[in-house]
């Protein structure tokens, strides 16, 4: 189970859903709105509930890390089931949620349902033998509206146990659009472009980069997802998916390989910290507060995922024409699209008719609508959500990555591995790694690690 943060995955600001609510579920439940916000919105078939028999006046429990703000939004996408069925959804947020949502299964207090934010806590869930297997409902849609791919994810031992729900995209650079207008910088389609760009920019007497890696307890977590993103460009995604799983060791040729790689631009003192210091600064100065160098203009790259939007201040024009924006983290050439990312499941306890109705709606593309209507930093790689229904720039470009059939999609590595090596080893080591220690040790150690 990974330390990092649950918000520094998948969470980022909401925007304000309340109003949009009643549009929702009166087109839900056949109330005919004809607004503009709800018009993209299918209107959903309440029949469909009837499968599971009068589920009215039931409740169903659903657990999550994901908290005040950004619950709003989930809420808010929950009132059409409600309506339709008369069954209520009670929903619990806890930034504890990672840790005692297996305290409960454990112990038999397990909720309806929750939302499981990595594979790897996915199966330990499974193991403790208390959640359910999806309903056929549920299978059907994934089949529909997800790759195999991410099916997989919550398939454990053969069998599946959850559909996919949010998805960030990891594989993104932030830069300054007028600075790229100013000083004539295109924006790179292959690796070999970004590192010509970036010695342009060092040419011109400025760090190109600015990096942070600090984040409390999880410091050095920024650091796996670079190499992630660079394992799959240069060995592969069959490759990274062995590295992933222990079926090559953390310390052969490909890891190195991805890791020297990384180096060759955080490690580059000609290269980072814009702004912040030397290469060592890297350590100390926290995630978050690294791309804001962007706006201070000293520095012009930073690499970081969709939900890094959230940490601009307010004001901040988030856009392919305004202050701040990203561009794909480009293949080896233009027609390669691996994608490194993460996602959440909903995993059940119970099997109730009325837990899989509710887990039903989920895995529906009327969901993923219902849901991009009313929120603003979320996005889905449902292949029925609409991007015309996202509002905001950031997750229109997530969302096309994720939709488009070039793109090669990939779990985060670290929050795969067992918890002795994808959130501690590997933290501490690359954390020693930007401070000095050699790319060699560095692997060895992480291998040493690996529960034998």
């Amino acid at each position: 189970m990974s330390l990092r943060p649950t918000r520094s995955r998948f969470a980022a600001a909401s925007a304000g859903a309340l109003g949009l609510t009643l549009a929702l579920t009166m087109t839900a439940c056949g109330g005919g709105d004809s607004s503009d916000d709800a018009a993209d919105v299918p209107e959903a078939d309440c029949s469909q509930f009837e499968q599971f028999g009068d589920i009215k006046g039931k409740t169903v429990t659903i657990y999550t890390g994901i908290v005040t703000p950004e619950d709003t939004p989930h809420i808010d996408s929950y009132k059409p089931f409600e309506e339709c069925t008369g069954a209520t959804v009670k929903y619990e947020g806890d930034k504890a949620f990672e840790t005692q949502v297996l305290v409960r299964a454990q112990a038999g207090n397990a909720p309806d349902l929750a939302i499981v934010p990595q594979p790897g806590l996915l199966k330990q869930l499974v193991a403790t033998g208390k959640a359910k297997e999806a309903p056929t409902e549920v299978a059907a849609n994934v089949d529909k509206f997800w790759g195999e791919d991410w099916k997989q994810y919550a398939t454990v031992d053969g069998k599946f146990y959850g559909a996919p729900l949010g998805a960030s995209i990891k594989s993104l650079v932030w830069y300054s659009p007028s600075e790229f207008e100013e000083k004539g910088y295109e924006t790179p389609k292959t690796l070999d472009e970004l590192k010509a760009l970036s010695d342009k920019i060092a040419s011109e007497g400025r760090k190109p980069w600015c990096v942070g890696v600090n984040s409390g307890e999880a410091t050095g977590w920024p650091l796996t997802d670079w190499q992630e993103d660079f394992m799959l460009r240069l060995s592969g995604p069959e490759t990274y998916d062995k590295w992933v799983n222990h079926e090559i060791p953390f310390n052969g040729p490909e890891s190195t390989a991805a890791l020297d790689a990384v180096g060759a631009y955080v490690k580059d003192p000609k290269y980072v910290n814009g702004g912040l210091g030397d290469v060592k600064s890297i350590a100390t100065t926290t995630f978050q507060d690294a791309g804001l160098q962007i706006l201070e203009g000293t520095c012009s790259l930073h690499r970081q995922a969709s939900f890094y939007a959230a940490n601009f201040p307010e004001g901040t024009k988030v856009a392919e024409d305004g202050d701040v924006f990203a561009f794909y983290l480009p293949g080896k050439t233009a027609e390669d699209k691996p994608l490194l990312g993460g996602g959440e499941f909903v995993v059940a306890f119970a099997d109730r008719p009325e837990v899989k109705a509710f887990q039903t709606y989920l895995s529906t593309d009327y969901w993923a609508n219902a849901k991009a209507k009313v929120s603003q930093g979320w996005v889905s790689a449902n292949k029925g959500l609409k991007v015309e229904n996202l509002s905001n720039p950031i997750d229109k470009l997530a969302a096309e990555l994720l939709l488009d059939p070039k793109s090669v999609f990939r779990f985060d590595g670290s929050d795969q591995m067992p918890a002795a090596v994808g959130s501690n080893a590997i933290f501490k080591q690359y954390t020693s790694w930007i401070t000095g220690q050699d790319t060699t040790t560095t692997v060895n150690n992480v291998e040493a690690a690996w529960p034998k």
